[in-house]
């Protein structure tokens, strides 16, 4: 039997051994590829020259690439863990202070960048004390800041720094935060969806363009090789684009977010195209509307549609509807795949009965998450038998399969990235004429949810909404900032003080 080994980069090595000469991995936009064997080779030198500049064992290494250098990116996220060291995905469309604060909390030792984001990184190299060095795709070198070509060792033999299986892999921060930081530990025994193992290559493509920083663009990176397929990667998605690129290039799958899967069954070109090849559409990151997953089924009928559930907490456990399900569960999400468990739990902790709402809670033996130096939010996060508290509510059907009927927490889904109300709230009451803020998120046919702000003034103020908005879009990431800006006289709230969120409703917008 070949050894695949433990690790995912194992995979890597075996798919260059094997199919060397074979493209892995395509960005379409920009016309270019790369084979196993290059993207072996080169993340090798990426990794010695990483152990040469020191970068020790589980040392912190920030990815903080552009979308369309997705080819970059993947070479450096084997790169990272063939040195031994942890990967840092880094949002970027994060400001200054959320990298800054971000970083700080991992205590990265270097940030791997590109020429559109040297500033904000070189800016938070400057307000983060532990990272030592920058790696630069473009932009001038200088003290500690690298060309990455020129950095690049010239040895490209195999490299592998020993690492366990109980060694972290990733932390994957879920939201960049005005205050404490929720970084998900990801180790290297919990990383993988799908296991190393010799797959039947078929060289077609499974086309996706989830940014590469995020859970499910993490996922992209390795799975498609471990089904036999070449992924081919979207830096920007737009719908007339996508219909020319699948009948051209011809997938046998694809990876949407509900706001694409809108935007598609939106556009006048829906009914033209040939979209034959596809064999599935996997749709997930939020919540899709039944009605746009009944009418992408329609259209693609012997494809498989299905709107998964799964949380970066959760790791490698992914809730799926098989394709003969979809139009009898209206809603419905699925069931768990493989290993993974699932209970629906009232507040007392005791399993709901079918068809009652209460709090999912998902687990998985042996591949149990935690969040980074964060003790209290694990705890509260996870059950001391490792059930993880979802904060969604739903319920199960007669037969086990799952809807989502809310969320408990206030936590925003805006076009398939999670917003918190406190990160906003906190930015809003850092200006001096707001006295209250609230913010909610509002239903949108395209993004799932919008984001409005509620806001009282302090006494005498006379701020306008164009200026308060330029104050949020300096501190904080453009997809975070409110688009409805309503001002009022006061807050709803209940006898003990606590707001009702439930009860803003569409107020004088100026």
């Amino acid at each position: 039997m070949p050894d695949w080994g433990d690790l995912q980069v194992d995979q890597l090595r075996f798919m260059a051994r094997e199919h060397g000469a074979d493209v892995a991995y395509r960005e379409l936009d920009a016309g270019t590829a790369i084979t196993f064997t290059e993207w072996d080779t080169r993340s090798n030198q990426l990794a010695r020259a990483l152990v040469d500049a020191g970068i020790a064992p589980a040392d912190r290494v920030s990815i903080y690439l552009p979308s369309d250098e997705a080819l970059r990116w993947i070479v450096a996220y084997a790169a990272v863990h063939k040195a031994g060291a942890v990967v840092v995905p880094t949002n970027t469309r994060l400001s200054v202070p959320e990298v800054a604060t971000i970083l700080g909390h991992a205590e990265a030792s270097a940030i791997i960048t590109g020429e559109a984001l040297l500033g904000t990184a070189l800016a938070a190299r400057d307000a983060v004390p532990s990272i030592r060095f920058l790696v630069t795709a473009g932009g001038a070198a200088g003290d500690a800041v690298f060309e990455y070509d020129a950095f690049l060792a010239s040895d490209a033999s195999n490299i592998q720094v020993p690492r366990a299986l109980d060694d972290l892999a990733d932390i994957m921060y879920t939201s960049g935060t005005t205050g404490a930081p929720k970084g998900v530990a990801v180790r290297h025994r919990n990383v993988a969806m799908i296991p190393n193992h010799e797959p039947a290559w078929t060289a077609a493509g499974w086309i996706h363009g989830a940014p590469m920083f995020t859970f499910a663009g993490i996922a992209f990176i390795y799975n498609p090789m471990k089904m036999g397929l070449v992924g081919l990667y979207l830096p920007k998605f737009d719908a007339s684009h996508w219909f020319d690129l699948v009948a051209a290039e011809r997938p046998h799958m694809a990876f949407l977010v509900p706001a694409m899967a809108e935007l598609l069954v939106a556009h006048p070109r829906f009914a033209e195209p040939d979209l034959t090849s596809l064999r599935s559409v996997s749709i997930g990151s939020a919540p899709l509307a039944p009605q746009t997953l009944l009418t992408l089924q329609a259209r693609l009928p012997d494809a498989t549609v299905s709107n998964s559930y799964g949380m970066t907490e959760a790791g490698p456990a992914y809730i799926v509807m098989p394709k003969d399900e979809v139009t009898k569960r209206i809603g419905s999400v699925g069931k768990p795949v493989g290993p993974m468990q699932l209970k629906v739990v009232r507040e007392d902790g005791g399993e709901c009965d079918a068809r009652e709402v209460g709090e999912l809670l998902t687990k998985m033996d042996g591949a149990q998450r935690e969040y980074y130096k964060d003790d209290a939010a694990t705890a509260e996060t996870w059950t001391a038998d490792g059930w993880l508290r979802s904060g969604d509510l739903a319920y199960l059907d007669e037969d086990g399969f799952l809807y989502i009927a809310g969320r408990k927490k206030d936590m925003i889904i805006r076009g398939g990235h999670n917003v918190y109300p406190t990160d906003i709230e906190a930015v809003l009451l850092e200006h001096p004429d707001v006295q209250e803020a609230a913010v909610v998120g509002i239903p949108h046919q395209v993004l799932g949810e919008e984001i409005a702000a509620y806001v009282v003034l302090r006494g005498g103020a006379s701020l306008d909404a164009d200026a308060l908005l330029a104050f949020c879009s300096e501190r904080l990431a453009d997809y975070k900032c409110p688009r409805e800006l309503h001002f009022t006289t006061e807050l709803p709230r209940n006898a003990t003080g606590k707001v009702m969120k439930h009860k803003l409703g569409a107020g004088s917008s100026t």
